[in-house]
């Protein structure tokens, strides 16, 4: 019965959206199978030079995540050093500020007449008349900036928990055989944490490759998730949108494919779970002093653009100055007294408990189906649960929105002109993933014998479920519900795309919104975002104290 109602569940408001646009890319206006859009697009030079922008914005992004991430992970996990507990802990702060927030503060500090030339002006290292513009032409180099400093905990906490299940016998016997240093680091460890690398550069290249909100507050209008979005606005008769999505889909099934059958097999010997301990040096003093140095600059730098959205909420004015040239509070009264704010805190509240509800309730059978029983299936439902990690946000919204338009399957679910319904289920199919494994987690830790004393003692299996494990699994279920509700409050590309009138708009709609308005706007939308920010803190630390090193697993497809 699980199994059925999940798999009815995800036909419909997962696959059926997607065959849909796929559906729609290749037939034409009588019904016949065609080819042509799909081809419009490549012989089209804008939207080719989107998709090869996008390609770029996703790779260029994750290997800097990497390049940010790996040498951490390998410091952290094998020597002891001043201040490593707070130090590991802080390099997770990038996660708490929506990326397209944290773009206002990189723009200012990057723009030309930001933080960084002002200081290079005032030091007479730069012409004022011709300041430099950092951003580059298209302003792809600030958009990766900003996804790699916003993504790179994923893949650090992903290459840690495979370093953490790395058998430290492998490289002691290839030490024993004389493979030192950075060989044994390039021809041992490496291939035997590759899982873990794929698992955090798939999730990173897939979230960078399909990001809307950084490039629309950068102005990078030249990419295809903007393309998309703004092709939403004549999507009636209009079948290149649909064919855009559709290749975008297609390069992202493809690429996942091919790096899984590169790089994420695990069949590399001690890929497991360690059979000995790791014991961690003790740093000597100077490489100590070192590694210090390096995790508190790249904080420092990761920090960066919640720096700068702060002090812009903060700044009376803030232009051609390294600092705002008077602070005032106004902009966080203003903030939550603006119409288009307050209703928007409402909105997202209300979006995210149901979806998280919805995600907990779900969450917690599917887990059971694939952890506590034997049905044949169960691992096809394991899959297709994680699969929303592994599919575009902006491909499901796409498709979510042409079903809801006039005379679609999903128009009855705009309840007049309200997207509740809709809303709530995009959020609850995007981020049950993390309830699922979080609840996974925790069946996996308690003893199925405690259900099955319980069924002994003339307790039905649902009763045993309610009064026996899932008291022992709350911890588990409460970190997966922080995550998927503060994420839903945060989600991006459903509230862009699905909310469409004012006093509909989730935060990030709001946020977005403020940004293109004139006047004070950037500063509201700041302000907003700094209050995003603390609430999306508090359930993200909440989260990793309850979850630890397993906090990881969540973010693996």
């Amino acid at each position: 019965m699980i199994f059925a109602a999940t798999a009815a569940f995800f036909g419909a408001f997962f696959l059926f959206p997607i065959w849909n646009t796929v559906r729609e890319a290749f037939v034409d206006g009588d019904g016949n199978f065609t080819l042509g859009f799909v081809g419009a697009i490549f012989r089209n030079p804008i939207y080719l030079e989107g998709l090869v922008n996008a390609f770029k914005m996703g790779l260029f992004s994750t290997l800097a995540s990497l390049l940010i991430a790996l040498p951490l992970a390998l410091v952290a996990n094998r020597y002891r050093f001043p201040g490593k507990d707070v130090l590991t802990s802080l390099l997770l702060v990038p996660m708490i500020l929506p990326p397209f927030v944290g773009a206002l503060g990189v723009r200012q500090f990057l723009g030309q007449m930001g933080v960084l030339n002002t200081l290079l002006i005032d030091l007479g290292l730069m012409n004022p008349d011709k300041p430099f513009d950092w951003m580059g032409d298209g302003q792809l180099f600030g958009v990766v900036l900003m996804n790699a400093l916003h993504l790179y905990p994923i893949a650090y906490l992903n290459i840690s928990a495979a370093l953490a299940n790395l058998d430290p016998a492998m490289e002691e016997a290839a030490e024993n055989l004389g493979c030192h240093g950075l060989r044994r680091l390039w021809r041992v460890t490496f291939p035997l944490i590759m899982p873990g690398v794929f698992a955090g550069s798939t999730i990173i290249f897939i979230w960078s490759f399909t990001e809307l909100g950084v490039p629309l507050i950068f102005d990078y209008s030249r990419v295809t998730s903007v393309q998309i979005f703004d092709g939403i606005k004549e999507l009636s008769g209009n079948p290149l949108p649909y064919a855009l999505v559709v290749v975008m889909l297609v390069t992202t099934v493809l690429l996942y494919i091919v790096s899984k059958a590169l790089f994420g097999r695990e069949s590399y010997a001690g890929s497991g779970r360690a059979s000995t301990g790791r014991t961690l040096e003790t740093a000597k003093p100077l490489a100590g002093l070192c590694y210090t140095v390096m995790f508190v600059a790249t904080i420092g730098v990761a920090i960066l653009p919640h720096v700068g959205v702060i002090l812009l909420s903060m700044a009376g004015d803030w232009y051609g100055t390294l600092l705002p040239s008077e602070f005032t509070a106004q902009h966080y009264i203003d903030a939550l007294g603006h119409p288009l704010t307050v209703h928007s805190i409402a909105n997202s509240l209300k979006y995210a408990s149901f979806s998280t509800l919805f995600d907990i309730v779900l969450g917690i059978a599917i887990a059971w189906v694939v952890v506590r029983t034997k049905l044949p299936g169960r691992n096809l439902l394991d899959a297709l649960a994680m699969l929303p990690l592994a599919v575009p946000g902006l491909v499901l919204a796409f498709g979510y929105f042409a079903l809801a338009q006039e005379g679609q399957p999903f128009h009855p679910l705009i309840l007049g002109e309200d997207p509740v319904v809709i809303l709530v289920i995009a959020y609850a199919v995007r981020r049950l993933p993390y309830v699922v494994r979080s609840a996974a987690a925790g069946y996996q830790q308690t003893n199925v014998s405690l259900e099955e004393a319980a069924q002994n003692l003339g307790s039905t299996p649902f009763r045993a479920l309610k009064r026996v494990t899932l008291p022992l699994i709350a911890a588990n279920l409460i970190a997966g519900g922080l995550l998927a509700f503060s994420f839903a409050m945060l989600e991006v590309s459903d509230s862009l795309i699905l909310a469409e009138q004012a006093q509909h708009f989730p935060i990030t709609k709001a946020i977005y919104a403020l940004v293109s308005s004139l006047g004070n706007g950037h500063y509201l939308a700041s302000a907003l975002g700094v209050w995003a920010m603390a609430f999306l803190a508090v359930t993200i630390v909440g989260a990793g104290l309850i979850l630890g090193q397993k906090l990881g697993a969540l973010f693996r497809v």
